[in-house]
């Protein structure tokens, strides 16, 4: 009976162990996923900025004339 008991124990430590792995695996995939979008969303603000920035260079160059 110690012996079915102790496999058993075995067992599910070995499960949780795999559990604790996918989990980690998850959250590392779900991290790069998430700077990725972050540094998108830079990207992405960065190059509204410089369009903006030459919008108004243009309403400045055209009020100036």
């Amino acid at each position: 009976m110690a012996d079915n008991s102790h496999k058993m124990s075995y067992h599910a430590g070995e499960a949780k162990g795999e559990a604790q792995e996918k989990v980690s695996n998850m959250m590392d995939k779900a991290s790069d996923a998430a700077q990725s979008a972050k540094e998108s969303v830079q990207e992405t603000g960065q190059q509204i900025k410089a369009k903006v920035q030459g919008a108004a260079d243009s309403v400045k160059d055209a009020v100036n004339k």
